[in-house]
């Protein structure tokens, strides 16, 4: 049996590399799994719903195996398996999805109704998402193969475009999903708040869809130069000017036509004093200030229903102080929860080996290796505005 190594979460802040089972055509109750396939992973992403799990903000428990952001080449595939062949290169969804159920048949398969037994919805490597082994290692089993796995057309132009291309696993799929859920479209002016991968890629995606100006916000000094390095205009939320100020300075006008939150429960305060303060509900809020009446507003930045380090008591059980009476006020719409990456990714893929968006540089992607995972971590967690890719076998420096 072959040897497998992978990202282990231990808990308290802390990440190692370690000595995991090879996967088996098993699904997480032991039963088989005869559709699925045994994948060699050619890139896993860092991703900051990762972090969200090591800086113990969820309930993961210490031995998960993360990462949800998977690329590979099939290796093994199961009797059940019809469209898929050794060799093959292929972006894995992060949802764990049947295609069997109601919501997949209706294209939401971010709440699959068959892979968790606990709720709707599965994910790999992810707290309460079914116990699917996650993806940050050598080696990866994915279920439902003819279903999930988007298979790209060229090996070679696969492995020319891969830093692009593992984005379509989750981050690219999410800010596109944020862009089109907040109703962006050709001139729309569009705030995006959070300069980390996801704003960025919501950035690019609402550029995609034809903004006329995209405006990023963060406290991040680094994330901010590299918005603006890539195209999009910036606010400093650190300053004491408000955000509604910042837009007016940009726009003329105090308000956007759409806007993205891509930051999530562990927002901060805005302004100087309140920018090192956890206010988990102050981007919500800010996006109903900032958006025009009968604006939408989509929510692609995570948010649980448990946090045990939050703040304040109803904060770790996910309740929040919204100012929905102002939503309401303005016939805002809202769109949260996980994005359907199937709905997207094959569409995604055309945009990218057509060069119709450059990923990678956006995002400001940097391959590691496996053993430099906990580093990645660590520069990730302190606001390194880079999207780390981790390549598990050093295939892409000897494809370079």
């Amino acid at each position: 049996m072959s040897t497998n190594r992978g990202v282990v979460y231990l808990g308290q802040g802390h990440v190692e590399v370690q000595s995991i089972p090879f996967p088996e055509l098993l699904n997480p109750m032991g039963r088989t799994a005869q559709h699925g396939v045994i994948l060699k992973v050619l890139t896993t992403n860092i991703c900051g719903s990762d972090q969200h799990m090591v800086r113990g903000r969820t309930t993961a428990p210490a031995g998960l195996v993360l990462g949800h952001e998977i690329t590979g080449e099939v290796l093994e595939v199961g009797r059940d398996v019809e469209t898929l062949q050794r060799g093959d290169i292929v972006s894995v969804p992060f949802n764990v999805a049947c295609g069997r159920c109601r919501t997949c048949k209706e294209q939401h398969t971010g709440v699959c109704l068959s892979v968790n037994p606990s709720r709707a919805g599965g994910a790999y490597g992810y707290v309460d998402m079914g116990g699917w082994i996650g993806g940050q290692a050598e080696y990866v089993m994915v279920p439902y193969a003819d279903f999930n796995l988007l298979k790209f057309p060229d090996r070679g132009q696969a492995v020319e475009k891969i830093r692009d291309l593992t984005c379509l696993s989750d981050i690219l799929p999410t800010g596109y999903h944020g862009a089109v859920t907040a109703g962006v479209g050709t001139g729309s002016t569009v705030y995006v708040a959070g300069a980390g991968p996801v704003g960025l890629a919501a950035a690019a995606s609402a550029r995609l869809l034809g903004a006329a100006v995209v405006i990023i916000g963060d406290v991040n000094p680094a994330r901010l130069v590299h918005a603006r390095k890539v195209g999009f205009e910036t606010v400093d939320l650190s300053l004491d000017a408000s955000l509604g100020e910042q837009i007016a300075q940009i726009l003329g006008t105090p308000e956007v036509d759409c806007a993205i939150d891509a930051v999530g429960f562990e927002a901060r305060g805005h302004g100087h004093a309140g920018s090192q303060e956890e206010a988990p509900a102050t981007v919500l809020n800010a996006l109903m200030e900032v958006t025009r009446a009968a604006g939408k507003i989509g929510i692609p930045g995570l948010y649980v229903t448990e946090d045990p380090g939050a703040t304040d008591k109803a904060a770790k059980q996910g309740s929040l102080s919204i100012r929905l009476g102002l939503g309401w006020a303005k016939s805002h719409s809202f769109f949260t929860g996980q994005t359907p990456v199937m709905k997207y990714n094959r569409a995604l893929m055309q945009a990218i080996l057509w060069d119709r968006i450059h990923i990678a540089d956006v995002v400001g992607v940097e391959v590691i290796a496996l053993k430099d995972a906990p580093r990645g971590y660590a520069a990730f967690d302190a606001g390194a505005p880079k999207k780390f890719v981790i390549d598990p076998h050093d295939q892409l420096k000897l494809a370079a």
